[in-house]
């Protein structure tokens, strides 16, 4: 058995699909591939972050909450999605893919590798970070794949405003990290 995995891993397709890094061109037009393909079959744009609300709901509906007069959840639509349960929903399906598959790639990759914490400062900036980018998401309306790019793929003035701004951000953001947490 070891030698049949050997033998695989040492496969020149094996080493370009799982192995070695795509090309930027390749990982663009996948992305583009996959972005029609998700606006062909569901009539809508790719987004990831909307799902997480849902999340956030599904977790604490039965520990009593009801969101159902909250401006969020109060469409018709949003109601029947939180009725329909995780599975039922396309975002949220997509997303349990992307987090699987990545963790198959790393796997695939001999890559996964668990670190060690380095301060109590690293945790508290990927904490900070993550809330900030999780409420920017709720206030633009999406994320860089939603609103970004989906936004640019539709040439939306939504989508370059948001570039424009993420490009922004992120500077911004850098030198504060630079000069405060690193």
């Amino acid at each position: 058995m070891k030698e049949f995995f050997l033998k695989i891993s040492n496969n020149e397709i094996y080493q370009r699909l799982f192995k070695n890094p795509f090309s930027y061109v390749a990982g663009a037009t996948l992305l583009a591939f996959f972005n029609v393909l998700t606006f062909v079959f569901t009539g809508n744009g790719w987004g990831v972050t909307g799902a997480f609300a849902n999340w956030a709901v599904w977790t604490l509906q039965p520990l009593g909450l009801d969101v159902s007069t909250w401006p969020s959840f109060a469409s018709e639509a949003a109601q029947k999605t939180l009725a329909g349960g995780f599975l039922s929903d396309g975002v949220s399906v997509r997303n349990l893919g992307i987090i699987l598959g990545a963790l198959l790639a790393t796997l695939l990759a001999s890559q996964f590798k668990i670190k060690k914490i380095k301060s109590v400062r690293q945790v508290v900036a990927a904490t900070v970070g993550g809330l900030m980018m999780g409420y920017g998401a709720r206030l633009a309306s999406g994320c860089n794949i939603g609103a970004l790019f989906t936004g640019t793929a539709n040439l939306s003035v939504s989508g370059w405003v948001f570039a424009a701004t993420l490009l922004l951000g992120a500077y911004i953001g850098s030198k504060i990290l630079k000069k405060y947490l690193m």
